[in-house]
């Protein structure tokens, strides 16, 4: 039996079972994951684990299938993505201003009809789109990426 050595570095701990075994693809879906989990393929640190869910740390060693695959937390990655994520936040709060809005003339006239209101208030709960700003478009925000 051939057995290959696979170093997974990730700049987060700790790391599901399940998780890390799709991360190395040693596995095609978080199903098949939890079933051979589950079925007593897998070795943790030269045991056989149950747990799918079970916490992965560093230097821990996973075993499956003829693949062994050791778990590496790189640290400067971790900072890295601390400091864009600060820089992500600042982006955000700039983004989370509200501009000044101009008047129409419909705000304008005083007597409006209570039909004509609940118009104007689900126009104004409606999403926004992209405003444009001294010819400067703001772009809503993004979804995080997901890191494992």
């Amino acid at each position: 039996m051939s057995e290959s050595y696979l170093v997974i570095e990730l700049n987060q701990q700790p790391v599901e079972l399940c998780k890390l075994l799709k991360i190395a693809n040693l596995v095609s879906g978080g199903g098949e994951a939890k079933i051979v989990i589950s079925e007593g393929y897998v070795l943790l640190n030269g045991e056989v684990e149950y747990q799918k869910r079970k916490k992965i740390y560093h230097q821990d060693v996973i075993e499956f299938n003829g693949e062994v695959v050791q778990l590496i937390i790189n640290e400067t990655l971790a900072e890295a993505e601390d400091i864009s994520e600060a820089t992500l936040e600042q982006v955000v709060e700039v983004a989370d201003k509200k501009l000044p809005q101009k008047k129409t003339r419909s705000q304008d006239k005083p007597g409006k009809s209570k039909s004509a209101k609940k118009k104007q208030a689900s126009k104004k709960s409606a999403p926004a789109q992209v405003a444009v700003d001294n010819g400067q478009e703001i772009m809503p925000k993004k979804r995080r990426p997901i890191s494992f």
